[in-house]
């Protein structure tokens, strides 16, 4: 064995070395991070505001950095976990503390797990029956219901029952985020989501408004939109009403937008030609079918799964032309990219598995390459750092109750 081999070896031998610790310190910091929360929710800390958003990117397997109104949805390389607003997760430990997301986010004691009585003292009574929403949330109902956890919130007591059909007026209205309303026959009945042609009479009524998505956090006028709002529709029923204060509702939203940036997380694999050769268009239908994809009126590929009908991930141009029927039959392109949004998708380590095993079979099928934003080959290696990091991004979100893919999640990570 030549000097050259072995010297070879040896840098391969500490090349993996260096990316699993690098990666196992990375899920280390996501990890002192969701803990620093914790403790600061015990110690009675409430969220720092600060301002929400920077530019968002198109993902890639490097962090970019830039500055504008809508939240940056970052990329995810090996050893990076998000990049908000504000700039990357702090490296710093006294810095990562600072970082604490709003309170009800916190992650907290189970309330039906009960504490074990001190000693010498009586057991505590027997809880109360749960309430009727409280069972059917135990039971996995997925109906919608009131979030205010992530949604302004503000209940209206009408003078006497009212037909959905009165609520026209505000379901129709626009403000700037998703608005919502909900009504329910009175205290203790569950909430159910109201249409303008919705049956029935509701005695109790909620209007919510979305605090942050994708295009940045809830703004003082908007915010202030959504209130005048209500109140033209409680006077319209009439109905009595308690506003939120504006400049609380405020600082829950960038609080949150906050949060939600530093946790949003995109995977790019890019599936490329090399040299001047490309794909052409009708060949790459055929092969993305085959695969499962179909193409849709967005002008990118989607896999849906059939059971559930979710987008799991997708497939676009590697150029910014979207795909359309008419293109993909006319002309070719150097590449395609295959586009995994952790947030927004259930169990999303096996998501990426599956992905990943497709990008390969198109990868093999194409005679292209697998590489990442910089052209550069993606190894076992470097996938194994990714598929960790998308379960360390995974983990973080479910730690402040946000489950990947849930209804919360898809709210909060659309726009």
């Amino acid at each position: 064995m030549t000097s050259l081999q072995i010297g070879l070896i040896i840098g391969g031998v500490v090349l993996v070395v260096g990316v699993l610790i690098y990666n196992w310190v990375q899920e280390r910091r996501v990890r002192r991070r969701v803990a620093a929360a914790s403790r600061k929710k015990q110690h009675g800390d409430g969220p720092a505001p600060g301002p929400g958003g920077g530019a968002r990117v198109e993902p890639t397997l490097a962090a970019t950095a830039g500055d504008g109104d809508a939240r940056r949805a970052s990329s995810l390389a090996p050893g990076t976990v998000g990049a908000n607003a504000a700039g990357p997760i702090p490296e710093d430990d006294d810095e990562a503390d600072d970082w604490v997301p709003p309170v009800d986010f916190a992650p907290e004691q189970r309330a039906d797990a009960p504490a074990a009585p001190a000693a010498g003292t009586a057991p505590p009574p027997a809880a109360a029956p749960a309430s009727a929403a409280a069972l059917a949330a135990a039971a996995g109902d997925r109906l919608p219901q009131p979030d205010p956890d992530i949604e302004c919130v503000i209940t209206l007591q009408p003078v006497r029952p009212v037909a959905a059909g009165a609520l026209a007026a505000g379901m129709h209205a626009r403000v700037g985020k998703p608005l919502r309303w909900f009504g329910r026959a009175g205290a203790g009945a569950p909430w159910q989501l109201l249409k303008s042609d919705t049956a029935g009479e509701w005695g109790e009524l909620v209007a919510c408004l979305l605090l942050a998505d994708r295009a940045g956090a809830a703004t003082r006028p908007l915010i202030d939109r959504f209130i005048r709002l209500v109140t033209e529709q409680a006077s319209a029923l009439p109905a009595a009403f308690v506003a939120p204060d504006p400049e609380a509702e405020v600082a829950r939203a960038e609080a949150l937008d906050r949060m939600c940036a530093d946790l949003d997380v995109q995977i790019g694999l890019t599936v490329l030609k090399t040299g001047p050769a490309t794909i052409a268009g009708t060949r790459l239908r055929g092969v993305a079918e085959a695969a499962g994809f179909r193409l849709t009126d967005s002008g990118r590929f989607e896999w849906v799964q059939d059971d559930a009908g979710a987008v799991l991930y997708t497939l676009q141009n590697y150029r910014t032309e979207p795909f359309t029927a008419d293109s993909l039959r006319l002309s070719s392109t150097p590449g395609v990219v295959f586009i995994l949004d952790v947030p927004r998708v259930a169990d999303p380590v096996r998501v990426f598995d599956q992905m990943k095993l497709a990008a390969k079979r198109m990868t093999q099928t194409l005679d292209a390459a697998l590489v990442d934003d910089n052209r550069r080959p993606l190894d076992d290696a470097a996938l194994a750092a990714i598929r960790q990091q998308v379960h360390a991004t995974a983990a973080a979100l479910k730690a402040i109750r946000i489950e990947p893919g849930s209804p919360r999640a898809l709210a909060l990570f659309g726009g």
